[in-house]
């Protein structure tokens, strides 16, 4: 059984792990550790039945604090063995949830690699996120980035109606 629950600053180096093995895109432990401390409420990781980090989302909200609020998906990845078993939709799902419950956000944005076909597809077509443009040689090797947006509003707007007595 997989658990979801939010990051805290002890899982740095687990997400680091799961960053490195899985993505060409790293960062370092003060990057991780920004997001914990600044957007505590929002970055999640998946541990296993043994308490080993396997996935995790890292995210925060756009720091232009522009109106309307939104919402970043800085990174997200799962370890290879545990794909296809529905964790990175279930990560994705609990940030976005939490931007739109302690911030308000109304839109939540990410990138993904034009080449990266996986992610491209878990985005489009299980998240129902969008092409907002494409960015030309957004990622440090040149290749071009999908900005992707899927609206926060209507999916979870929908939910605290019916929950308003």
């Amino acid at each position: 059984m997989i658990t979801i629950r939010q990051a805290r600053a002890s899982d740095e180096i687990a997400m680091q792990n799961c960053n490195l093995t899985n993505l060409p895109e790293n960062y370092h432990m003060k990057y991780y550790l920004y997001h914990l401390a600044t957007w505590p409420e929002l970055s999640f990781v998946a541990e296993n039945e043994q308490g080993r980090v396997v996935g995790y989302v890292l995210a925060k909200m756009n720091e232009d604090m522009t109106e309307p609020l939104d919402g970043h998906i800085t990174s997200l990845s799962v370890m290879r063995s545990y794909r296809r078993l529905g964790i990175a939709e279930r990560l994705m799902n609990q940030a976005q949830r939490a931007m739109f419950e302690v911030f308000d956000a109304k839109f939540v944005s990410l990138h993904v690699r034009i080449s990266n076909i996986a992610a491209f597809s878990l985005y489009r077509n299980t998240l129902s996120f969008d092409i907002d443009h494409t960015e030309p040689k957004y990622y440090a090797d040149g290749e071009d980035a999908y900005s992707m947006k899927k609206d926060l509003t209507a999916l979870y707007s929908l939910e605290q109606e019916n929950l308003d007595f």
